[in-house]
């Protein structure tokens, strides 16, 4: 990373994306942060009686400790999103079928977005995990628009059967809530999560 960044401490390691995620590999370059990614491998199904601020906290720790076990000495940073309305997680579309259905959900109302950063460095013993709230409303939407939409396929690998960076961005209303949060990467929590660890590992070296 810039060793001249105002907002987030150094740290002499390397840096794992623990994710596939092209919008947080993308957030994360325009802090200035080199890294790799890895895909974690792991079991992303909702436990039983699961609630979804806990599901996106677990999956975020689980998939940083999996590459931290590979990988003791690099920073590990992963996270997981999920959108949630009425209190029913809507997941990645399994067809376009599905895409148009959750997108007549959603349309003419408010949804929640649950996203969580966690942070892992084996070699210090340091894991971080929290999490972004973010409400969204959507504009009310026609047949004809959402099947617009899913033909471009972007809803089709995207939780809740859209993203708010591109296309998407048109069915948003308004939001109340940090925006990358929807995008997958909350950077308000990667920032104390970050720097929570850097100021471990100088209390390491004192």
């Amino acid at each position: 990373m810039r060793a001249d960044h105002p907002f987030l401490a150094p740290i002499d390691a390397p840096v794992v994306l623990a994710s596939r995620s092209p919008r947080r590999a993308e957030i994360l370059r325009t802090q200035g942060i080199e890294f790799v990614t890895v895909e974690p491998a792991i079991d992303e199904r909702l436990g039983e009686d699961e609630d979804p601020v806990e599901h996106v906290r677990r999956l975020g720790l689980e998939k940083a400790r999996v590459v931290a076990q590979a990988r003791p000495r690099a920073v590990v940073l992963a996270g997981d999103t999920v959108v949630v309305l009425e209190g029913r997680v809507l997941g990645k579309p399994a067809d376009a079928a599905q895409a148009r259905a959750m997108l007549h959900r959603l349309a003419g109302r408010t949804h929640r977005v649950h996203s969580s950063v966690a942070v892992a460095h084996r070699a210090s013993g340091h894991e971080w995990v929290d999490h972004q709230t973010t409400a969204v409303r959507f504009r009310p939407l026609g047949d004809a628009e959402i099947a617009r939409y899913v033909d471009s396929g972007e809803p089709m690998d995207k939780a809740g059967a859209y993203g708010i960076q591109a296309l998407g961005a048109l069915l948003v209303e308004s939001i109340e809530g940090e925006y990358f949060n929807v995008m997958g990467w909350p950077l308000q929590a990667f920032r104390r999560g970050w720097n929570a660890l850097a100021a471990r590992l100088r209390e390491q070296k004192a």
